[in-house]
This record gives C-alpha cells, sequence and structure tokens, in this order.
C-alpha cells in the first residue's frame, strides 16, 4: 500500500470513530529503515491529535480506542504507532 493511501484511510476510520478536532499524521518510517524489526511495507505512524473524546479518556483507554479502530491496518500495514494527544 502506498503511504498517501494508508494516511488517508487512517484520517477516515478515525475521523469515523472518534470526535477529533483536528489530525495530523506523519510517516516515520525512514527513521527505522535500519533497526532489526524494519519490513518494507511496514510503516511507522505519527500520529498527532486533538480531541476532547480522547483527553477525557486514560492514556490506556485512548490507546485502545486508536488500536481497535485501526485493526485491520496494523496487521497488515503498520508496524509501529507513536500517539500524541491533545
Amino acid at each position: 500500500m502506498d503511504i498517501n493511501n494508508l494516511i488517508a484511510i487512517v484520517k477516515k476510520k478515525l475521523n469515523n470513530e472518534i470526535i477529533i478536532e483536528k489530525i495530523e499524521i506523519e510517516d516515520k518510517s525512514l527513521l527505522h529503515k535500519n533497526h532489526s524489526g524494519y519490513k518494507e511495507g511496514k510503516f511507522h505512524l505519527k500520529l498527532i491529535i486533538s480531541s476532547e473524546e480522547l483527553k477525557n479518556l486514560n492514556r490506556i483507554e485512548s490507546n485502545k480506542k486508536i488500536y481497535k479502530t485501526l485493526n485491520e491496518e496494523m496487521k497488515e500495514y503498520i508496524h509501529s504507532l507513536q500517539i500524541l494527544i491533545s
């Protein structure tokens, strides 16, 4: 999958499941290219999310909600997520 398609899918899914005021997604895959767990076609994404809904949950619950929403993408295309919530 192309990174731009993946980012579009991630944004759409998160916006459909969570009330989000603003979301930014950065591809950080190149920073991990020499790591032992690196696999071609698996991406490292950084999510920067402004969401009152997620802020009202504790860290574990907010991350669980994001991971559950992106379950399919995590299995197929995403190796790692860095999540920042404000």
